[in-house]
Protein backbone atom coordinates (compact mmCIF):
# COMPACT_ATOMS: atom_id res chain seq x y z
CA UNK A 1 0.00 0.00 0.00
CA UNK A 2 3.11 2.28 0.90
CA UNK A 3 4.42 1.51 -2.56
CA UNK A 4 1.11 2.91 -4.42
CA UNK A 5 1.71 6.45 -3.09
CA UNK A 6 3.56 8.66 -5.33
CA UNK A 7 7.41 9.31 -4.11
CA UNK A 8 9.45 7.40 -2.42
CA UNK A 9 11.90 7.42 0.42
CA UNK A 10 14.87 9.51 -0.99
CA UNK A 11 12.54 11.98 -3.04
CA UNK A 12 13.52 14.99 -2.03
CA UNK A 13 12.53 18.87 -3.17
CA UNK A 14 15.78 19.20 -4.91
CA UNK A 15 15.97 16.93 -8.35
CA UNK A 16 18.35 13.92 -7.34
CA UNK A 17 20.53 13.07 -10.21
CA UNK A 18 19.77 9.82 -12.16
CA UNK A 19 22.54 7.92 -12.01
CA UNK A 20 22.66 8.86 -8.04
CA UNK A 21 19.05 7.30 -7.72
CA UNK A 22 20.77 4.23 -9.57
CA UNK A 23 23.20 3.74 -7.56
CA UNK A 24 21.15 4.12 -4.41
CA UNK A 25 17.84 2.00 -5.13
CA UNK A 26 20.57 -0.52 -5.93
CA UNK A 27 22.34 -0.24 -2.54
CA UNK A 28 18.98 -0.89 -0.64
CA UNK A 29 17.97 -3.23 -3.36
CA UNK A 30 14.95 -1.30 -4.41
CA UNK A 31 15.65 -2.02 -7.83
CA UNK A 32 14.91 -5.38 -8.10
CA UNK A 33 11.16 -6.72 -8.72
CA UNK A 34 8.43 -5.90 -5.92
CA UNK A 35 7.76 -9.44 -5.44
CA UNK A 36 11.44 -10.33 -5.12
CA UNK A 37 11.64 -7.30 -2.39
CA UNK A 38 9.11 -8.61 -0.60
CA UNK A 39 10.09 -12.09 0.01
CA UNK A 40 13.61 -11.06 1.15
CA UNK A 41 12.13 -9.03 3.63
CA UNK A 42 10.20 -11.50 5.16
CA UNK A 43 13.32 -14.08 5.05
CA UNK A 44 14.62 -11.65 7.28
CA UNK A 45 11.71 -10.90 9.34
CA UNK A 46 11.87 -14.65 10.22
CA UNK A 47 15.24 -13.97 11.36
CA UNK A 48 14.43 -10.94 13.25
CA UNK A 49 15.95 -8.38 11.22
CA UNK A 50 13.36 -5.52 10.15
CA UNK A 51 15.88 -4.08 8.04
CA UNK A 52 17.86 -0.38 7.74
CA UNK A 53 16.09 2.63 7.68
CA UNK A 54 15.72 4.53 4.37
CA UNK A 55 15.80 7.73 6.00
CA UNK A 56 17.21 7.55 9.31
CA UNK A 57 21.17 6.84 7.89
CA UNK A 58 23.47 4.45 10.01
CA UNK A 59 20.23 3.25 11.62
CA UNK A 60 18.02 0.44 11.46
CA UNK A 61 14.56 -0.62 12.05
CA UNK A 62 15.58 -2.85 14.96
CA UNK A 63 17.68 -0.13 16.78
CA UNK A 64 14.70 2.91 16.47
CA UNK A 65 12.30 0.29 18.10
CA UNK A 66 14.78 -0.79 20.85
CA UNK A 67 15.79 3.03 21.44
CA UNK A 68 12.02 4.93 21.27
CA UNK A 69 9.50 1.98 22.60
CA UNK A 70 11.27 1.89 26.41
CA UNK A 71 10.22 5.86 26.07
CA UNK A 72 6.62 4.83 24.89
CA UNK A 73 6.56 1.71 27.22
CA UNK A 74 6.94 4.57 30.00
CA UNK A 75 4.20 6.97 29.27
CA UNK A 76 2.05 3.73 28.60
CA UNK A 77 2.52 2.02 31.49
CA UNK A 78 1.70 5.35 33.60
CA UNK A 79 -1.21 5.98 31.55
CA UNK A 80 -2.42 1.90 32.10
CA UNK A 81 -2.25 2.41 35.52
CA UNK A 82 -3.82 5.88 36.07
CA UNK A 83 -6.90 4.07 33.50
CA UNK A 84 -7.38 1.05 36.22
CA UNK A 85 -7.11 2.86 39.55
CA UNK A 86 -9.75 5.91 37.95
CA UNK A 87 -11.54 3.62 35.71
CA UNK A 88 -11.94 0.77 38.35
CA UNK A 89 -13.34 2.59 41.13
CA UNK A 90 -15.54 5.23 39.18
CA UNK A 91 -17.63 1.98 37.45
CA UNK A 92 -17.87 0.22 40.91
CA UNK A 93 -19.45 3.77 42.38
CA UNK A 94 -21.40 4.23 39.49
CA UNK A 95 -23.52 0.88 39.68
CA UNK A 96 -23.95 1.24 43.30
CA UNK A 97 -25.04 4.40 43.42
CA UNK A 98 -27.31 3.55 39.93
CA UNK A 99 -29.58 6.37 39.50
CA UNK A 100 -27.92 8.88 42.15
CA UNK A 101 -25.96 12.02 41.07
CA UNK A 102 -22.91 10.13 41.42
CA UNK A 103 -23.95 8.21 38.51
CA UNK A 104 -24.73 10.99 36.65
CA UNK A 105 -21.71 13.17 37.18
CA UNK A 106 -19.81 9.37 36.51
CA UNK A 107 -21.22 9.05 33.24
CA UNK A 108 -21.24 12.47 31.63
CA UNK A 109 -16.99 12.32 32.70
CA UNK A 110 -17.40 8.81 31.26
CA UNK A 111 -18.82 10.18 28.38
CA UNK A 112 -16.76 12.86 27.38
CA UNK A 113 -14.12 11.06 27.99
CA UNK A 114 -14.80 8.70 25.35
CA UNK A 115 -16.09 11.13 22.74
CA UNK A 116 -13.75 13.90 23.18
CA UNK A 117 -10.60 13.41 20.97
CA UNK A 118 -7.49 13.26 22.95
CA UNK A 119 -5.57 15.57 20.83
CA UNK A 120 -8.11 18.01 22.10
CA UNK A 121 -7.49 17.02 25.58
CA UNK A 122 -3.92 17.48 24.85
CA UNK A 123 -3.95 21.04 23.51
CA UNK A 124 -6.07 22.01 26.60
CA UNK A 125 -3.69 20.52 29.29
CA UNK A 126 -0.45 22.13 26.97
CA UNK A 127 -2.55 25.45 27.20
CA UNK A 128 -3.61 25.26 31.13
CA UNK A 129 -0.51 23.53 32.97
CA UNK A 130 2.28 24.40 30.36
CA UNK A 131 1.42 27.78 29.08
CA UNK A 132 -0.17 28.99 32.01
CA UNK A 133 1.11 27.45 35.15
CA UNK A 134 4.04 26.63 33.89
CA UNK A 135 3.64 23.63 35.70
CA UNK A 136 5.60 21.05 33.39
CA UNK A 137 7.51 21.76 30.41
CA UNK A 138 6.10 20.31 26.13
CA UNK A 139 8.58 19.30 23.47
CA UNK A 140 11.46 18.66 25.27
CA UNK A 141 11.78 14.66 26.88
CA UNK A 142 13.25 15.09 30.19
CA UNK A 143 12.18 11.45 31.41
CA UNK A 144 9.82 10.71 34.07
CA UNK A 145 8.67 14.50 34.97
CA UNK A 146 7.76 15.24 31.53
CA UNK A 147 5.71 11.93 31.01
CA UNK A 148 3.18 12.70 33.15
CA UNK A 149 1.14 14.80 31.23
CA UNK A 150 1.30 12.94 28.40
CA UNK A 151 0.56 9.87 30.31
CA UNK A 152 -2.77 11.57 32.21
CA UNK A 153 -3.89 12.62 28.37
CA UNK A 154 -3.57 9.43 27.16
CA UNK A 155 -5.19 7.47 29.74
CA UNK A 156 -8.27 9.54 29.65
CA UNK A 157 -10.32 7.52 26.79
CA UNK A 158 -9.43 3.62 28.40
CA UNK A 159 -10.49 5.24 31.68
CA UNK A 160 -13.76 6.09 30.82
CA UNK A 161 -14.54 2.89 28.22
CA UNK A 162 -13.22 1.12 31.38
CA UNK A 163 -15.72 2.67 34.08
CA UNK A 164 -18.85 2.20 31.15
CA UNK A 165 -17.58 -1.67 30.60
CA UNK A 166 -17.46 -2.59 35.48
CA UNK A 167 -20.64 0.08 35.57
CA UNK A 168 -22.90 -2.32 33.17
CA UNK A 169 -21.08 -5.83 34.34
CA UNK A 170 -21.79 -4.63 37.99
CA UNK A 171 -25.56 -3.99 37.11
CA UNK A 172 -25.77 -7.07 35.73
CA UNK A 173 -23.89 -8.92 38.46
CA UNK A 174 -25.82 -7.45 41.56
CA UNK A 175 -28.84 -8.60 40.44
CA UNK A 176 -27.86 -12.51 40.69
CA UNK A 177 -28.71 -14.58 42.79
CA UNK A 178 -25.24 -15.39 44.45
CA UNK A 179 -25.38 -11.52 45.34
CA UNK A 180 -28.98 -12.15 47.21
CA UNK A 181 -27.29 -15.41 48.90
CA UNK A 182 -24.19 -14.13 49.51
CA UNK A 183 -26.00 -10.85 52.16
CA UNK A 184 -28.51 -13.33 53.40
CA UNK A 185 -25.44 -15.36 54.67
CA UNK A 186 -24.44 -11.85 56.74
CA UNK A 187 -21.85 -10.92 54.84
CA UNK A 188 -20.35 -6.97 54.52
CA UNK A 189 -21.15 -5.29 51.61
CA UNK A 190 -17.37 -4.54 50.90
CA UNK A 191 -17.12 -8.65 50.49
CA UNK A 192 -20.36 -9.20 48.61
CA UNK A 193 -19.06 -6.28 45.93
CA UNK A 194 -14.71 -6.90 46.35
CA UNK A 195 -14.70 -10.63 46.36
CA UNK A 196 -17.93 -11.65 44.54
CA UNK A 197 -19.56 -8.90 42.47
CA UNK A 198 -16.15 -7.21 40.87
CA UNK A 199 -14.47 -10.80 40.56
CA UNK A 200 -17.18 -11.43 37.34
CA UNK A 201 -18.07 -7.83 36.96
CA UNK A 202 -14.37 -7.17 35.95
CA UNK A 203 -14.23 -9.92 33.22
CA UNK A 204 -15.21 -7.75 30.03
CA UNK A 205 -12.35 -4.95 31.09
CA UNK A 206 -9.90 -8.30 30.82
CA UNK A 207 -10.84 -8.53 27.63
CA UNK A 208 -10.36 -5.21 26.88
CA UNK A 209 -6.98 -5.29 28.34
CA UNK A 210 -5.15 -6.98 25.78
CA UNK A 211 -5.65 -4.32 22.65
CA UNK A 212 -5.50 -1.55 25.32
CA UNK A 213 -2.45 -2.92 26.60
CA UNK A 214 -0.35 -3.09 23.31
CA UNK A 215 -1.95 -0.09 21.67
CA UNK A 216 -0.89 2.28 25.01
CA UNK A 217 2.25 0.64 25.29
CA UNK A 218 3.47 1.17 21.59
CA UNK A 219 2.49 4.83 22.13
CA UNK A 220 0.05 7.31 21.13
CA UNK A 221 0.50 8.79 17.71
CA UNK A 222 -1.02 12.27 18.13
CA UNK A 223 -0.19 12.58 21.76
CA UNK A 224 3.86 11.73 21.49
CA UNK A 225 3.56 14.41 18.56
CA UNK A 226 1.91 17.30 20.89
CA UNK A 227 3.87 16.47 23.47
CA UNK A 228 7.59 15.74 21.92
CA UNK A 229 7.55 12.48 23.39
CA UNK A 230 10.78 10.56 21.29
CA UNK A 231 8.72 7.15 21.45
CA UNK A 232 7.40 4.88 19.05
CA UNK A 233 4.74 6.66 17.56
CA UNK A 234 6.26 9.43 16.64
CA UNK A 235 8.57 7.27 14.41
CA UNK A 236 5.93 5.96 13.06
CA UNK A 237 4.25 8.64 12.21
CA UNK A 238 7.33 10.81 10.78
CA UNK A 239 7.88 7.24 8.77
CA UNK A 240 5.45 7.72 7.03
CA UNK A 241 5.90 11.28 5.66
CA UNK A 242 9.07 10.43 4.90
CA UNK A 243 7.87 7.29 2.87
CA UNK A 244 10.39 4.83 4.98
CA UNK A 245 9.26 1.40 4.33
CA UNK A 246 10.75 -0.18 6.55
CA UNK A 247 10.10 1.39 9.32
CA UNK A 248 6.41 1.26 8.79
CA UNK A 249 6.31 -1.97 8.19
CA UNK A 250 9.07 -2.86 11.05
CA UNK A 251 6.52 -1.18 13.45
CA UNK A 252 3.61 -2.61 12.19
CA UNK A 253 4.82 -5.90 12.90
CA UNK A 254 6.13 -5.14 16.16
CA UNK A 255 2.86 -4.11 17.34
CA UNK A 256 1.11 -6.83 15.59
CA UNK A 257 2.94 -9.00 17.83
CA UNK A 258 2.14 -7.40 21.11
CA UNK A 259 -1.14 -7.14 20.43
CA UNK A 260 -1.50 -11.55 20.15
CA UNK A 261 1.03 -11.56 22.69
CA UNK A 262 -1.82 -9.95 25.06
CA UNK A 263 -4.09 -10.70 23.85
CA UNK A 264 -3.21 -14.08 24.84
CA UNK A 265 -2.38 -13.09 27.87
CA UNK A 266 -5.31 -11.78 28.66
CA UNK A 267 -7.11 -14.92 27.02
CA UNK A 268 -5.45 -16.93 29.97
CA UNK A 269 -5.82 -14.38 32.61
CA UNK A 270 -9.80 -14.94 31.90
CA UNK A 271 -9.27 -19.19 33.12
CA UNK A 272 -7.85 -17.95 36.23
CA UNK A 273 -10.30 -15.80 37.02
CA UNK A 274 -13.58 -16.94 35.94
CA UNK A 275 -13.64 -21.35 36.57
CA UNK A 276 -16.42 -21.59 34.21
CA UNK A 277 -13.57 -20.44 30.60
CA UNK A 278 -11.56 -23.91 30.11
CA UNK A 279 -8.66 -23.53 28.10
CA UNK A 280 -9.75 -26.66 25.47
Amino acid sequence: MMRAIPGGPFTDEKAIPQFVMEKINARYGLDKPLMTQYCKYLWNVLQLDLGPSYRYEGMTVNEIIANSFPVSFMVGGIALVLALLVGIPAGIISALKHGKWQDRLSMILATLGVTVPNFVIAAIFVYIFAWQLGLVTVGFWEGLSTAVLPAVTLAGYPAAFISRLVRSGMLEVMNQDYIRTAYSKGLSERAVIYVHALKNAIIPVITYLGPLTAGILTGSFVIEQVFGVPGLGTFFVTSITNRDYTTIMGVTIFYSALLVAFNLFADLLLVIIDPRIKLR
